[in-house]
């Protein structure tokens, strides 16, 4: 018992020595990295868990020992009892062996009182019977209550040997909470380190991020002057398309002409060019005369007979392709004022459901974290919002990430939900199936979780896939599935709405 209240001290003077270092590094929960403050707590936490495992395993054995002890009195005791009666029984037994023998003495004198002696005799002998009977009873009660003393002594030998491992148990535990003082003295030094680190950090992360928008901002001015001179460039294109198209015109003109002074009037175009002037008429003087020629030629009647039929058939499908070609002209203005409405009416409702979801994705996301906290949606292309990518931005308390793969797996799971949640109250669905979505969550943030879930459940019903009893405890139904049977699934249902009411 001595050596229970002296470990029983240690323990709770360990556990008054872990309670002020929690208590100190509480203190520097704000201005420590999530990631070692988590590492700490869980170190602490699982030495708290082992004094109170320590703390439980001693009182079990103190009252199994008092437990003990009670029943070994109260089996002596019992012992005690059972030997008072067996020597009662002796006494009994020598008192009926005297009375016998007076009376077979008296049996050779009394030949008249025989039957009657004869009588008390059986009475004697059978109460005899009985005491033996009795006595055999009781012998095998002692040789029971003997077995179980043997059996109890055992017991007791293996409590003491289970005390004593528990005593040793208790050392370890002891050794590796001065271990644990160490560690986290060494955990304090590099907090004082980190704090003095900080400063110069944000001042540089800080002086990135300036650095970063302004080359971003840069960057935007210079992708719109590069598509206005990429836009000038297609105008450019276009007009010297057409430049070449008038060319190309001009040049079947001229082969033309040069086939029709070849074969109407068997001139050579090259000779005529290479030949200067031969005459000193004006061009005026030259019109008349070919206006003259052209009178006698039309005086002179048609030339070719099927000219007017060949122009006829010609000039039909001269009209069918121009009355083809006016059609896909108009086709194609149609269509691109189609392109361009459907555009505009596509940009239209992209902004009007862009807008609404950053309203409500940060409204969910200040709810999911702190006032504080910031986030945003960034259109990174806004002048082609068709085929413009959405950068999430999340910044809680404290960071300052570049980028959503920064942060926590917690932090990203409920910038995720957020964002999901943002989406969904756009346009609300009747039902919604969440597939452990609390899984990375602390217990904190599953409690926003659950709140949010349990506001955003008078439009929509929920089904959540999970193993979190703090989510469990807030749905209004639960349904379990076991199999009791092997690869027979039942469905057990528990309503809470009926215990509510």
């Amino acid at each position: 018992m001595e050596d229970i209240q002296a470990q029983e001290l240690v323990v709770n003077d360990l556990k008054s020595q872990i309670q002020v270092k929690h208590d100190s590094v509480l203190e520097f929960n704000e201005l420590l990295k999530e990631n070692e403050i988590r590492a700490t707590e869980q170190s602490v936490n699982t030495l708290i868990n082992e004094v109170f495992a320590n703390k439980n395993r001693l009182e079990n054995l103190q009252s199994a020992h008092s437990s003990a002890v009670a029943k070994l009195a109260e089996y002596a005791i019992k012992i005690q009892e059972e030997h008072d009666a067996i020597a009662d029984t002796r006494v009994a037994f020598e008192t009926l062996n005297i009375s016998l023998q007076e009376t077979q003495a008296q049996l050779g004198d009394i030949e008249l009182a025989y039957q009657a002696a004869e009588q008390a005799y059986h009475l004697a002998s059978g109460e005899f019977n009985e005491m033996n009977l009795q006595l055999t009873k009781q012998q095998s009660k002692i040789d029971a209550l003997q077995q179980e003393v043997v059996f109890k002594e055992n017991q007791l030998v293996d409590l003491h040997t289970q005390i004593q491992a528990n005593t040793l148990q208790l050392t370890e535990a002891s050794t590796s909470i001065v271990d644990s003082k160490d560690q986290l003295a060494t955990v304090e030094a590099d907090l004082v380190e980190l704090l003095r680190n900080k400063e110069a950090e944000e001042l540089k992360l800080n002086q990135a991020d300036q650095a970063y928008y302004t080359l971003r901002t840069e960057l935007q001015e210079k992708e719109s002057a590069l598509r206005h001179q990429v836009k000038s460039k297609e105008l450019m294109d276009q007009l010297i398309n057409e430049i070449k198209d008038k060319l190309n015109n001009l040049k079947l003109s001229l082969a033309g002409m040069k086939e029709r002074l070849s074969v109407e009037f068997k001139v050579e175009l090259e000779e005529v060019l290479d030949k200067g002037r031969q005459t000193e008429e004006s061009l005026e003087e030259l019109q008349e005369s070919v206006e003259k020629m052209k009178k006698r030629l039309e005086n002179m009647g048609e030339v070719n007979p099927t000219a007017i039929e060949a122009y006829t058939e010609m000039k039909k499908r001269y009209d069918f392709i121009l009355e083809q070609k006016n059609d896909l002209v108009d086709a194609k203005e149609s269509l691109m004022l189609t392109i361009q409405e459907v555009e505009a009416t596509a940009n239209q409702a992209f902004l009007e459901t862009y807008n609404t979801a950053r309203e409500n994705f940060q409204k969910v996301f200040k709810a999911l974290f702190t006032e504080e906290d910031s986030c945003d949606l960034i259109l990174v292309d806004p002048d082609n919002l068709a085929e413009t990518a959405v950068e999430i931005v999340a910044k809680p308390k404290g960071k300052r990430p570049s980028s959503i793969t920064q942060l926590s797996g917690g932090e990203r799971t409920l910038t995720a939900t957020a964002m999901l949640f943002a989406i969904y109250l756009i346009k609300p669905a009747p039902f919604c199936i969440l597939d452990e979505v609390d899984a990375p969550l602390d217990d904190a943030n599953v409690g926003k979780f659950t709140q949010m879930i349990q506001k955003f459940s008078d439009n929509s019903q929920f089904i959540i896939v999970t193993h979190n009893k703090q989510t469990m405890s807030a749905v209004d139904v639960i349904y379990g599935v076991t199999m009791q049977e092997p690869g027979v699934s039942k469905l057990v249902p528990v309503d809470f709405r009926s215990l509510s009411n």
